[in-house]
């Protein structure tokens, strides 16, 4: 089965719905592999444990991780569902950047980023990395978060499994567009 269509599958039912073929995800958003599979198949979505293994390790965005008994799987962040990932605030980078789309802006000015359904807001170290996640749904921009004046103002940050870093809320003012987000570093 195609990589792709296996790690979008695993996003929808380990973020998002995990009802929509009959399972629960524990506080933490883990389930047991066996469990999750046998709830894909029954679901006509057949997957090998082995499919399942792959997917996770060669995932260019790594969205999933096994525990460490490898008995159990959950989605890293990005979830709309209510769970507790447990990760420690941090102190994050000097700076971050957030990708996103054009026709957003003007509102992201008067209020910022917002985590909208999801748990928190998304940030990258990688301003390539940023680029590939805003360019998915329009016309790119990327925004450059000043998280050390954010971080010292009281503002928590946490960094997922992934190397992806969360919070609640970035206010406007702590953002800069940046115009070269064609351009590569």
């Amino acid at each position: 089965m195609d990589a792709i269509r296996v790690s979008k599958r695993l996003s929808q039912v380990l973020r998002h719905a995990p009802e929509t073929i009959g399972i629960a995800l524990d506080c933490e958003g883990w389930i047991d592999i066996s469990e999750l599979l046998a709830a894909l198949n029954a679901s006509g979505f057949s997957i090998t444990e082995e499919q399942l293994a792959r997917v996770v390790a060669t995932s260019d965005k790594q969205r999933f991780a096994f525990s460490a008994d490898h008995k159990r799987i959950r989605a890293n962040q990005g979830h709309s569902v209510p769970v507790d990932l447990g990760l420690p605030t941090q102190t994050p980078p000097r700076i971050l950047f957030h990708g996103t789309v054009a026709k957003f802006w003007e509102s992201i000015q008067k209020s910022g980023l917002h985590k909208a359904k999801r748990h928190h807001v998304h940030l990258h170290e990688d301003k390539t990395f940023a680029r590939n996640v805003g360019a998915r749904r329009g016309k790119l921009i990327v925004l450059e978060v000043d998280t050390a004046t954010m971080h010292d103002a009281g503002y928590r940050f946490y960094r997922s499994e992934n190397g992806v870093w969360l919070t609640d809320h970035v206010p406007p003012h702590y953002l800069r567009r940046l115009d070269d987000a064609a351009r590569s570093d």
